[in-house]
């Protein structure tokens, strides 16, 4: 997919956090350690570097939700992550986002810490973001 289509993607599934621009994807894409997997119905893209591994977004088509996309997305990502040497996996989620929440508590992620405010809406209010963590290879 191109930055394009993934611009349009993440556009249907977001409105906070703000949507990204082809060029935003683009710019991300030519990053060190940034990777993606998925199709035109989600995506999620991440980075990892240096052992640690981070999730920049996770889109779902609106049409394509609580299907295990992202479940499955998510399992993409950590397989990805860990390819490539990542001991732990972070993300930010917006403190409102419950069904996400949810989807990385059930994945054996755990709140680490708050950023408030980090997350703006379109109306300009902000809201904050629960930092979630998780060892990949436990017991290690």
């Amino acid at each position: 997919m191109t930055p394009d289509a993934l611009s349009a993607l993440h556009h249907s599934a977001f409105t906070t956090p703000r949507p990204w621009s082809a060029a935003e994807v683009a710019a991300l894409l030519s990053g060190t350690g940034v990777f993606w997997h998925g199709d035109a119905n989600g995506f999620v893209m991440g980075r990892s570097v240096a052992g640690e591994a981070e999730i920049l977004t996770l889109a779902v088509a609106p049409n394509q939700r609580r299907k295990g996309l992202a479940r499955t997305l998510m399992q993409q990502f950590e397989a990805h992550a860990c390819e490539t040497g990542a001991d732990t996996a972070f993300l930010e989620v917006a403190e409102n986002n419950a069904a996400a929440a949810a989807l990385y508590l059930s994945l054996g992620y755990a709140q680490v810490g708050r950023r408030r405010g980090y997350f703006e809406t379109p109306q300009g209010h902000h809201i904050d973001a629960l930092v979630m963590s998780k060892l990949l290879h436990p017991g290690i």
